[in-house]
């Protein structure tokens, strides 16, 4: 499920390309189409129609969404996705697969993501049905033709030229560079080796997996390298590093300074650090979800994927080089002027 994409994929990639807006204290865009591709970071609820063990439809996810019900998030409540389209004004994207995705709420955008996917199409096999990232992207074709049918092709095209797009697995991020993104923001690799899941299982007596964490920190640079040729070779800033191992390191080494009372152990779980298995009904519940870094043994709290897309949109260049979001965003909007 998405625990294991969040320990096997190298990456998360974030694709962004927008028209914009400000207001005095961050800038926003005005609503635009947002699509969303990848795992359980940002499923919303696609696996809900699949016959798949890789689901959070289930209590106590969700206990604190405004329904205070399940969604399919695997999430206490909201998700990145959702803080995201708050940001940019926007009314939360529907499942591609959700039957109340039609008419006039196509042109909001639409999730393609699914719990369990990772960067190799074999990734998740034991889960069985999910939507691989090649499928995603055939759904976003998809998309597009009920798109036509509903506006014409030339709109439908300017709909997803000027849309958000957010990847949180990596692989395809230059196949959709090809379908017109002009603003590419790539996250490397959070620190995988310090997740509940991986404390309870390695028995690091609280201390992350060196291995883990050694990866991440050989990765990363290499990362930032790589996008740096690739801007060279386009002679412009399209591609923009998004350091997330810096972002969730300050949740591990200082949580206290975010709130938080522990960064060791799931709100919601059971064994070593509420570390092992799947978060159910049967868990450990934490009473407070505000002061947990992480809700169940691999995904950040809401509160926590709060505190990463503030970084997205307006942390300093050591956290997004060569610029944060409000930034680019208020480039564009110089372009668009």
């Amino acid at each position: 499920m998405g625990g294991i994409s969040v320990i096997s994929n190298l990456l998360y990639v974030i694709l962004l390309f927008i028209l914009l807006g400000t207001d005095d204290h961050m800038v926003k865009i005005e609503c635009r189409a947002f699509f969303v591709f990848g795992d359980s970071l940002v499923d919303n609820g696609n696996n809900n129609y699949l016959l798949t063990t890789a689901r959070a439809d289930s209590p106590p996810y969700g206990i604190d969404y405004p329904t205070h019900q399940p969604t399919g998030r695997f999430s206490n409540g909201f998700n990145i996705p959702d803080f995201i389209s708050e940001a940019i004004g926007s009314e939360p994207t529907l499942p591609y697969l959700s039957p109340e995705l039609n008419g006039e709420k196509l042109l909001v955008g639409a999730n393609f993501a699914s719990a369990g996917i990772g960067i190799l199409d074999d990734t998740g096999i034991q889960f069985i049905n999910i939507i691989r990232m090649y499928e995603q992207l055939q759904y976003f074709q998809q998309y597009q033709q009920r798109v036509s049918g509903l506006i014409g092709a030339d709109q439908a095209q300017q709909l997803v030229n000027e849309a958000l797009v957010l990847v949180t697995v990596g692989g395809n991020d230059f196949r959709l560079y090809d379908l017109g993104a002009r603003r590419v923001m790539v996250t490397g690799t959070g620190p995988m080796g310090c997740v509940p899941a991986e404390l309870a299982m390695r028995n690091t007596n609280g201390g992350c997996s060196a291995e883990l964490q050694r990866a991440a920190r050989l990765y990363n640079p290499q990362l930032v390298q790589m996008l740096q040729s690739l801007n060279s070779k386009y002679g412009s800033d399209i591609f923009i590093a998004a350091n997330t191992q810096e972002t969730h390191n300050n949740f591990i080494t200082s949580p206290e300074a975010y709130g938080f009372e522990t960064s060791e152990v799931a709100c919601c779980g059971q064994g070593p650090y509420n570390g092992i298995g799947l978060c159910t009904v049967a868990s450990n519940l934490c009473p407070n979800r505000d002061v947990y870094a992480f809700w169940d043994p691999f995904h950040p709290s809401e509160r926590a994927n709060g505190f990463i897309v503030k970084q997205i949109l307006t942390g300093s260049t050591k956290y997004m080089d060569p610029m944060n979001l409000s930034t680019i965003m208020a480039l564009d909007l110089k372009l668009t002027d």
